[in-house]
């Protein structure tokens, strides 16, 4: 069964949104990565033990990573419903 093209258009901007907070949280991913990456590098100058603080550096990426594939799907995802809309 067709799903009706106002659904479809409604799915299209609801990724779409996504998309723009999927951007969002990978900028900010970025920043809180380079913040921390910061205070490794103070922590280092003072002589202090940084294992955790870097694995915590670690784990950020890791989990960017994932934001950044999870964003690949979303962007998938719009470009079918752009299809789908413009195909009526």
């Amino acid at each position: 069964m067709a799903i009706p093209l106002a659904d479809r258009t409604a799915q299209l901007e609801a990724e779409q949104r996504l998309l723009v907070k999927a951007d969002q949280d990978i900028e900010e991913g970025w920043k809180r990565i380079r913040d921390q990456e910061d205070r490794v590098r103070e922590l280092m100058a003072g002589g202090h033990d940084t294992r955790q603080a870097e694995r915590l550096v670690s784990l950020l990426k890791e989990t960017l990573v994932e934001w950044e594939r999870h964003r690949v799907l979303i962007e998938e995802r719009v470009a079918y419903l752009r299809q789908e809309v413009a195909l009526g």
